[in-house]
């Protein structure tokens, strides 16, 4: 029988994180199943029979799946360790909202019972492939799971862009940014700067300017065979694309950032089958108390109604 391999992923800055990794630790190592960790994760989480890898694409290599300990933060950290080799992320959030992990603190037995029984589901999350051009030069090339969103670099002056679809040019906007972002993206950043909820399985891109100074300011959503991009104006301070939150590149004036469906998506392992719905309000702790919908759907656990 192969060898079973699991990729242990723990936000090193939280003690709860590194108990519930250890734990978890524990009883994957009892069933047989081997472990890897990144050395900054292995040496917060002190566990001598975990095998450190290279905190890269490679770190995932030869395993079934990551599990992911901390916040919606941890698991994008997870992510880029996971896409390339196309293993699935299973998140257990001990963070705020944690609307991309599966399961909660309290479950976390469970979940590894049922990574030992292998009783689990995946999915496929679309991602976006991002690419940053200065006269004509390419300067960065990316991908994010949630969102591209180039902002305002100096707090004291709104940033001036062009948006672009499909090579046409969409609007002007005096602005503190502008959010490029996937369904998955529209529960994080996109939604704190106004834009629609998509859920998952629809197939769409976004754009939703922050702030902007003009009479057209409306989030737009676009078809996935879409290309966005948002031209930095030369009359304008330069700005700053930051990436998933986690990877930064500065925008000078008449630099060009381009968006388009990414060519590797994001795979996600899941315990429950709940409808988007349920998670939906569950994660933003929605008001339905009073529903009176079908009698089937009643009083059920995941909505709390």
């Amino acid at each position: 029988m192969d060898q079973r391999t699991v990729l242990l992923v723990a936000h090193v800055g939280r003690p709860d994180a590194l108990d519930a990794a250890r734990r978890a630790a524990t009883r994957l190592l009892e069933a047989g199943i081997a472990l890897h960790a990144t050395e900054v994760d292995a040496k917060a989480l002190l566990l001598p029979d975990v095998e450190v890898v290279a905190a890269d694409g490679a770190a995932s290599a030869g395993c079934e799946l990551a599990l992911v300990l901390g916040g919606d933060g941890t698991l994008l950290r997870a992510a880029e360790l996971a896409r390339d080799p196309g293993i699935p992320l299973l998140g257990v959030n001990l963070g705020h909202v944690g609307f991309l992990a599966e399961a909660e603190r309290e479950e976390l037995g469970e979940l590894v019972d049922r990574v030992v029984a292998r009783d689990y589901t995946v999915e496929e999350r679309m991602t976006i492939d991002v690419t940053v051009t200065v006269e004509g030069e390419l300067v960065a090339s990316t991908w994010a799971l949630n969102e591209a969103s180039v902002e305002k670099a100096a707090r004291d002056r709104m940033l001036e862009v062009v948006a672009e679809v499909d090579g046409r040019p969409l609007s002007r906007w005096g602005c503190d940014g502008v959010v490029c972002a996937t369904p998955t993206g529209s529960t994080a950043y996109a939604f704190s700067a106004g834009g629609p909820i998509v859920w998952p399985e629809v197939d769409a891109l976004l754009m939703i300017p922050i702030s902007a100074h003009a009479l057209f300011s409306r989030p737009i959503v676009v078809s996935p065979r879409s290309r966005l991009a948002v031209e930095v104006q030369s009359d304008t301070p330069h700005g700053v694309l930051w990436v998933d939150g986690r990877r930064t590149w500065p925008l000078p004036a008449g630099a060009r950032v381009e968006v388009v469906r990414g060519a590797v998506p994001v795979r996600l392992a899941r315990l429950h089958q709940a409808p988007f719905t349920d998670r939906l309000v569950r994660k933003f702790e929605l008001p339905v108390r009073g529903w009176r919908g079908a009698a089937e759907h009643r009083n059920d656990p995941d909505t709390g109604t």
